[in-house]
């Protein structure tokens, strides 16, 4: 597709990077969009965050607030009646759970996941005119239309999604712009890419106001120039910039374009081959921000002096004072830091999706693998299971971190089982978000970060462990602190 137009703006130089579940949250968002950069909220499972902060008791009100301001009003007091515990529910109480994604999904879930979404953007948002962006996952699809259309009611000015080839979304975009129904095809274990049944959201199902809406910019988050080539030119609405991801950055990361290799610890080996044409990136016309290995003030310049308009970093922000981090995790993480020379293990297993996915190694085993040996597998989230066709031709659901057997059943082959880890839980637990399985069984933390996480050591002062966002956005624009 043609350049849009937009691409012509001032856009900040850097871009806070959207880490999930919910440590990118509002407050670490409005804190970098305040500076004059783009903050960014995480998308991912924000239906959950929602109800469990209610049910945690939404301290200081913030949830609560931002609901009564959204269009629905009516849908927004529902939530709240369901869900909300006033001063919070006891410490070994399980937390309600909501049901798992389907293509069937109920109205009601989808209206969780689309005012939490509004949530967050507005509380971003709130007393500033700094621009916010908004996180997704492209293999998280099943929920994305609805946590979209609650990100656009809150104005939204930035939707970012990797982890795979969001082709669809913009045009998705340009029709809940104009509160249309929109719908994204599902990828389907057993059919043929494209072919798979679709998910659909109609913004008419809701009441509210229908005047039309701000329609963001779409960041697309890619590892090479064909996969930017195919977005520029064959995408179903416009793009109007790339953030350009390295192996190096934290969470999920594509995985090595060649022969799947291993080093002597296991983790997967790029090559050349991973290495992004950063001049046929240019020649496209958009603009683009670095992401891994770019997280410092010389970073920022070598990344502007390949053509780039800055940088994406998440890490620096992920261990800062307002970031939704858990803070004893984030404490001990530090104190690691501190201490001790911190390891970064590109696990190629961890994540269901058999994307190679990046895990701390904490010392204290916050992470340790032998908290996931031990632990019993289940699946009671579900955000990362894939769809497959059973033997009768229907569609079915099934997670390679789901217990052995159950997995198996479903026609799941043994060797997607070994080493995988419950994403799902483990990034709500990293939130302070952990769900008690019985009254003493507390479901463990998994901790990711690229593999720069040594730089935190050079924003904490002297007998301090703690530091702002905004002296991240001085640090790397090469200010004085």
């Amino acid at each position: 597709m043609d350049v849009d137009t937009t691409t012509t703006k001032k856009w900040p130089e850097i871009i806070q990077g959207g880490m999930g579940v919910a440590i990118s949250n509002w407050k670490l968002a409005r804190a970098v969009s305040r500076t004059g950069q783009l903050g960014v909220v995480s998308g991912t499972g924000i239906d959950t965050v929602l109800v469990r902060r209610l049910q945690d008791g939404d301290v200081g009100g913030y949830m609560r607030n931002a609901l009564a301001a959204s269009p629905w009003p009516s849908l927004a007091q529902k939530i709240i009646d369901k869900y909300f515990i006033p001063n919070g529910k006891l410490s070994s109480q399980p937390y309600q759970r909501l049901p798992m994604w389907t293509l069937e999904s109920s109205t009601w879930l989808r209206t969780v996941a689309m005012l939490g979404a509004f949530a967050e953007v507005w509380l971003a948002k709130f007393d500033h005119d700094g621009q916010v962006g908004i996180n997704l996952l492209t293999k998280l699809s099943l929920p994305n239309l609805a946590i979209l259309y609650g990100a656009m009611n809150a104005h939204v000015d930035v939707v970012l999604m990797g982890a795979g080839i969001p082709r669809e979304i913009p045009g998705a975009i340009n029709l809940l712009a104009k509160n249309e129904p929109a719908s994204l095809k599902c990828e389907v274990v057993g059919m043929k890419a494209g072919e798979g049944p679709s998910s659909h959201f109609d913004p008419r199902d809701y009441d509210g106001v229908r005047q039309e809406l701000h329609r963001p910019a779409f960041f697309p988050i890619i590892s090479s120039y064909s996969l930017a080539l195919l977005m520029s030119k064959k995408s179903t609405g416009s793009v109007e910039g790339f953030i350009i991801e390295g192996p190096t950055a934290g969470g999920h990361n594509a995985p090595p374009r060649g022969p799947k290799k291993y080093d002597e610890s296991g983790q997967s080996i790029y090559d050349q081959r991973d290495v992004v044409d950063l001049h046929a990136v240019a020649a496209l016309g958009y603009p683009f921000w670095l992401a891994g290995g770019y997280d410092s003030p010389e970073g920022l310049q070598s990344a502007q002096a390949k053509g780039a308009t800055g940088i994406q970093v998440g890490t620096l922000f992920a261990y800062c004072e307002e970031s939704g981090m858990d803070r004893k995790v984030k404490k001990q993480v530090i104190q690691d830091i501190i201490k001790h020379p911190i390891h970064v293990h590109t696990d190629p297993f961890a994540s269901p999706t058999g994307f190679p996915f990046k895990v701390v190694d904490v010392i204290g085993s916050l992470s340790d693998k032998e908290v996931y040996q031990n632990r019993t597998r289940r699946c009671d989230l579900g955000y990362l299971r894939e769809a497959y066709l059973d033997q009768q031709n229907h569609v079915q659901y099934r997670c390679a971190a789901e217990p052995v057997h159950t997995y198996l059943e479903k026609d799941g082959c043994i060797e997607n089982t070994v080493g995988r880890k419950c994403l799902c839980n483990g990034l709500m637990a990293t939130a302070g978000l952990s769900q008690y399985q019985t009254s003493t069984l507390l479901e463990p933390p998994i901790v990711t970060s690229g593999d720069g996480i040594h730089k935190v050591s050079e924003l904490i002062s002297v007998n301090h462990t703690t530091y702002m966002a905004k002296s991240v956005v001085s640090y790397l624009l090469g200010e004085k602190r």
